[in-house]
């Protein structure tokens, strides 16, 4: 069964150091698990390590014994067996029964290039075929705002691809949840997370099924759970590149009316006109209405909802930025349409494949002059 947790990684510094490419592809495709602080020698020395580096890819017409591997690297069976079912899931390796006694092992293609366009292929069909399982559950539309809104940042890509298995009959899990823990969005053990009725499914359903961008606070509220950990979930789903944290467009007005009349009851109408802002982006117009109903002490938010409705959303994110006030963010997903959403995920794998294709080039150079 085809299984990889990919990871977005930056390209090496160096093009010909046979160790730091190596080490990319071990990082990329999460051979190894990291724990506590970095070894002197970088990973150098471990056995996936040197089982690519000496063995499988600089001799990739030959095919390995599985108890010929072990004794060379010092493993146990079991331990060495480990790594090869990594590999063999991710792709990368395959392996032949012919002849007696144990398996052997072999790159696929004859090359670590070959190997990474049937890999590159895999990845991108299992994604196609997988990601049709939000279009039945999906019940968001685009709100009516009048800009786009563009994620705050973008963390490295972090997801998982597992090709389709049916549940178990005794299974814990819904098709949703297994389907989460696949793409990674129940973390690299998800336990209790991959129950049906768990937290983490509770809220992308909530996200699937919400047009505005869900706070913390709101998410908190509905599912009655502590923010901490929904904060951690939110940042976990944000890393397979399925949710984006974005400002809350829709909050604006509010947001608008509090530093408003906050900043008016502190420093008065004239710093409102000359710092505020009101000078510089609004119109004589509706500085009139807005000061007029501030010296009332009846400025509502729908006043000024509807005073700067002809304003440009750039340009209220503008003001509010002069009036010392910050709109708060919220987490949706990253499409108003699952083939939105695809179409996010599938081209930041893609941009992962791209790099992978290049270090294969490298790497087999760097190997053919060592």
């Amino acid at each position: 069964m085809f299984s990889v947790r990919l990871s977005e990684v930056a390209l090496p510094a160096s093009e010909r150091d046979l160790d730091n490419l190596v080490g990319w592809f071990i990082d990329t495709l999460s051979l190894v698990r990291k724990r506590g602080e970095a070894t002197a020698d970088f990973g150098k020395a471990g056995p996936v390590h040197r089982l690519l580096r000496d063995y499988l890819l600089s001799q990739p017409n030959v095919s390995w014994d599985a108890q010929m591997l072990a004794d060379e690297l010092a493993l146990t069976p079991a331990s060495l067996n480990h790594h090869l079912t990594r590999l063999v899931e991710a792709g990368i390796l395959g392996f032949s029964n012919e002849g007696k006694g144990w398996r052997r092992y072999f790159l696929r293609g004859g090359s670590l290039t070959n190997a990474i366009e049937f890999f590159s292929f895999q990845c991108e069909t299992i994604v196609k075929q997988r990601m049709a399982i939000i279009d039945d559950l999906w019940n968001r539309n685009k709100p009516d705002l009048s800009m786009s809104i563009s994620p705050t940042d973008t963390p490295a890509l972090s997801i998982g691809i597992v090709e389709h298995r049916p549940l178990l009959e005794e299974s814990i899990e819904s098709e949703l949840s297994q389907w989460m823990g696949d793409f990674g969005l129940l973390g690299e053990r998800p336990g209790k997370e991959a129950r049906a009725d768990s937290i983490s499914v509770q809220l992308f359903r909530l996200l699937l099924n919400r047009d505005h961008p869900l706070s913390l606070d709101e998410a908190e509220e509905l599912l009655d759970e502590q923010k901490p950990r929904i904060g951690r979930i939110l940042e976990r789903f944000r890393t397979t590149g399925m949710v984006q944290r974005v400002p809350r467009i829709d909050r604006l007005n509010v947001t608008l009316w509090t530093a408003i009349t906050t900043q008016y009851q502190r420093r008065g109408e004239d710093w409102l006109l000359k710092k505020g802002g009101f000078q510089r982006i609004l119109s004589t117009k509706q500085q009139s209405i807005l000061l007029k109903d501030l010296k009332k002490g009846v400025l509502k938010v729908e006043t000024v909802g509807a005073t700067l409705k002809e304003t440009a959303s750039e340009e209220q994110m503008l003001l509010l930025n002069l009036l010392g006030g910050r709109l708060p963010l919220g987490h949706q997903l990253s499409g108003f349409t699952s083939s939105e959403v695809h179409n996010e995920v599938s081209s930041r794998i893609d941009r992962i494949l791209r790099r992978m294709r290049r270090v294969a080039q490298l790497l087999e150079q760097a190997l053919n002059d060592a």
